[in-house]
């Protein structure tokens, strides 16, 4: 037999998905006497039984919020975790951290079984891209806050770096320098390719445009972390090599700052190096690698007050995207021409 849904709830009691939703969350304020009797009739009945997620929309709060990290080893995710936890247990409020190794099968497995756990909200670096993954939280009206990346066709609200003005701003320094042969680096770009990824990689070629400069696309690496050594030998190799190189997330700069002591590549006299995300092995490279920051700390506490707003005002949020503004963090790394 077919499992019911809240869809089939709301159908047969002849009103949206919304308001059988708040009928679940005894949210009463705007719905009459006789819209809630025939609620409450067609769910007895159909005996529908609320999912974990409804049941975790009941009145009474766990005071429990459940962090899903894409992948725990980016510096962004460790200090925006460390900001989340902080801030909300000065409000009595403990966090159920999960890693989802970028694995979005993984992420809806920790999804459910934090809304099983009846946790009062979920803040998610999304590993997927899949917006009919995150609809029925969206639908519910449960406490949602994505960190980092944005999902197609998913309005909730959303914190993230202004990573085109990122890209700019090493671009910048770079010209500044005299550097026209630019390469960017960046983790796989596939075809629903990650936010970060896919706005950095816009922003380098805007920014590469706007200074007058040349594209290349031999230029324009995307590759495994396991493969990034092999890529800079290829780049090496050119006929015109790079004389700059811009790691786009701190993943990459430190497999760029491991080929670099392997070759005995010497940074900036052979190679001029910036990186966006600023790592704390960037500070202790010998020559500190300049780099692009974003202020993780500061997305963390304010993803964890917007977390405490929507818990207190569920469903009354309007969606927003947070933009924070990147930093240059100067360095040795980059030589003038």
């Amino acid at each position: 037999m077919k499992k019911l849904t809240i869809d089939d709830v709301a159908r047969k009691a002849g009103v949206s998905k919304s308001t059988v939703s708040q009928f679940l969350n005894q949210r009463f304020k705007y719905m009459s006497e006789a819209t809630k009797d025939r609620i409450a009739a067609v769910i007895e009945e159909l005996n529908y039984q609320p999912n974990g997620l409804a049941r975790s929309l009941k009145q009474n709060r766990t005071h429990m919020v459940g962090i899903i990290v894409a992948n725990i080893d980016y510096t962004l995710s460790i200090h925006c975790i460390r900001a989340i936890e902080s801030e909300l247990q000065q409000h009595g409020i403990q966090v159920i951290i999960c890693n989802a190794d970028e694995d979005a099968e993984k992420e809806a497995k920790y999804v459910e079984t934090l809304l099983a756990r009846q946790v009062d909200g979920l803040i998610i670096f999304p590993a997927g891209q899949d917006g009919s993954a995150y609809a029925h939280l969206v639908d519910e009206a449960f406490p949602l806050v994505f960190m980092d990346r944005l999902v197609e066709g998913v309005s909730t609200q959303s914190l993230l770096l202004d990573n085109e003005m990122a890209v700019k701003l090493a671009v910048g320094e770079l010209t500044r320098q005299r550097h026209e042969r630019i390469a960017l680096l960046t983790l796989p770009l596939g075809e629903h390719s990650i936010t970060p990824r896919k706005e950095r990689l816009g922003g380098y070629k805007r920014a590469m445009e706007e200074a007058g400069l040349e594209l290349r696309e031999e230029y324009i690496v995307s590759a495994a972390r396991e493969n990034i050594s092999a890529e800079l030998e290829r780049l090496a190799a050119l006929p015109q090599p790079p004389t700059a190189v811009l790691a786009a997330n701190d993943i990459v700069l430190a497999e760029i700052l491991k080929y670099a002591n392997r070759q005995s590549v010497s940074i900036p006299d052979q190679l001029s190096v910036i990186g966006i995300d600023d790592a704390e092995f960037a500070h202790i490279y010998n020559p500190v690698i300049t780099t692009i920051s974003q202020p993780a700390y500061e997305m963390g506490v304010q993803a964890a007050r917007i977390m405490l707003s929507c818990i207190e005002d569920k469903g009354a949020n309007v969606p927003i995207t947070y933009r924070f503004v990147p930093s240059l963090e100067q360095g040795q790394s980059v030589k003038a021409l």
